[in-house]
């Protein structure tokens, strides 16, 4: 692929790639389900029908190559494999439905309208089909070794990707919310931000290991559900899936902030939420008009937190116990006033937060330096007590860089913590009276989470100088949030 003219770098390549597998894996399932029926002496409807077929233009070293295969994928009409004329293979893809409208069809045309192929060179794309062709998708020990490849080529592709990267979370990070919420079988699993799908494959994963029967692996299979806006981590994270063992993953393309949020229902609310929403970001006027009035925001974590703590279960519709939920958010989130204020004083007085896990600087870096946080809290306030567990920096370390980055084995400390809660170096709690500020007529202005190690030396004279600086930016933040929200009361005023 390095040799094609189309294809600039491991953003071109990646996808690329992604797609032809796609195709691949989706025919070997076809012929294992073809096996299956036939052995049942039950009938099959493939999804995909001749010449549309891996196998039927694809499957022979010696098939269609060239100008004679571009024409075939790119093109709306072309002659076909088998010398008819018809639909090109993306335009046949693009067009997919089923009959009710939520098949595997439907997640074939909506992968398709997101990709393109690149590659200018119809032999050279024949050599890679070729080389796919080989990868057998029917054999459970070269998905395995294939899946975590793959895991290594999305690691790959955030490092190319630069600031285009937000879709990744480090793996260590992932592993710690799946392991401290503890989604079970049975539960309803979600990332309404899902990316590539690093949330949904780790809860996967750990959820498959609770499985015992046939009937188990069913469950689980309708047990993880996701939301994602961009074609291209869309169809990454459908094909993350599929590797790691989802038959069918329910992955809805678009942007979860875009139902009203009164719209949500009992129906809609779920068990686990796990996720890292993006921040930084601007939503248009149209989003904004989901949400109530006075929450109204262009910072994309506040909005999605509305979210997710408005698709929580409540207990007892369905439940036991009310949802629970673990979310990355940066600093801002903690100390920020007005909008933000409103939504911390929701999460707090109609939902238990209860531990606030506080992030070094470097475990998202070189790709933002921005402090970061775990928020863990589930339905059914209100919070009294907030653990804080403020994660260390290794003893030889000043930084988290991409060369030497966190370990998982850092969180077990944390993790032996978790299930018997004292106040130690890392440690302490604070009461949720104390981090809300009143005015005289006892209305909330402001919920301050940005609560510092009252057991560390935080003076500015004994700081290191990176982390002096990221201080600073954070302080300065803080302030242009604050003139803001003076503007906009000014304007407001007039």
């Amino acid at each position: 692929m390095r040799k094609d003219k189309g294809l600039s770098g491991d953003l071109d390549r990646l996808p690329m790639l992604t797609w032809i597998m796609f195709l691949k894996f989706l025919d070997d399932m076809e012929n294992i389900r073809v096996v299956e029926a036939t052995l049942a002496d039950t009938h099959y409807q493939p999804v995909i029908v001749a010449p549309y077929r891996w196998r039927d233009w694809a499957g022979r070293p010696d098939g269609i190559s060239g100008d004679d295969l571009k024409a075939f994928i790119n093109q709306d009409e072309c002659v076909r494999p088998d010398g008819s004329r018809g639909p090109g293979l993306f335009k046949y893809l693009r067009g997919l439905q089923s009959s009710d409208g939520h098949g595997r069809e439907e997640i074939i045309a909506t992968v398709f309208r997101g990709v393109n192929n690149r590659m200018e060179s119809g032999y050279l794309l024949r050599d890679v089909i070729n080389l796919i062709n080989d990868i057998r998708f029917d054999s459970s020990e070269e998905i395995h070794v294939l899946s975590h490849l793959y895991e290594t080529m999305l690691r790959e592709m955030r490092d190319a990707a630069g600031d285009s990267g937000e879709f990744y979370t480090p793996r260590p990070v992932v592993q710690l919310m799946v392991a401290a919420t503890d989604p079970r079988l049975g539960e309803t699993v979600l990332d309404p931000a899902c990316g590539t799908g690093g949330f949904l494959v780790e809860a996967y994963t750990h959820m498959a290991d609770q499985c015992e029967t046939g009937e188990d692996r069913r469950l689980l299979q309708e047990s993880i559900v996701g939301g994602e806006a961009k074609p291209l981590p869309y169809l990454l994270g459908e094909m993350n899936l599929l590797l790691h063992g989802m038959d069918s993953p329910s992955i809805a393309y678009g942007n979860s902030l875009a139902q009203p949020l009164t719209g949500i229902g009992d129906g809609q609310r779920v068990d686990v939420i796990l996720t890292n929403p993006p921040f930084g970001g601007e939503e248009e006027r149209g989003i904004l008009g989901n949400f109530p009035e006075d929450r109204q925001t262009a910072e994309t974590t506040l909005l999605f937190l509305q979210v997710i703590m408005r698709r929580l279960r409540r207990a007892g519709a369905g439940a036991d116990r009310g949802g629970r939920a673990a979310v990355v958010v940066p600093n801002g989130a903690l100390f920020g006033d007005g909008v933000a204020a409103r939504i911390k004083e929701e999460l707090l007085k109609e939902f238990n937060l209860h531990t606030v896990v506080r992030l070094p600087n470097g475990v998202f870096a070189p790709y933002t330096n921005i402090p970061t946080n775990l928020l863990f809290f589930e339905r059914g306030g209100p919070t009294g007590t907030i653990w804080y567990y403020e994660h260390p920096l290794p003893e030889d370390r000043k930084n988290y860089t991409k060369t030497k980055p966190l370990r998982y084995e850092e969180f077990k400390p944390l993790l032996t913590w978790w299930h018997d809660r004292h106040e130690t170096e890392q440690a302490w709690r604070v009461s949720a009276d104390d981090v809300l500020v009143y005015d005289d007529d006892g209305g909330v202005v402001s919920v301050n989470l940005d609560i510092k190690n009252p057991n560390s030396d935080d003076s500015f004279q004994n700081m290191p100088p990176g982390q002096l600086v990221d201080e600073i930016v954070a302080k300065e933040q803080r302030i242009l949030i604050l003139m803001d929200e003076i503007r906009s009361a000014l304007a407001e005023s007039y």
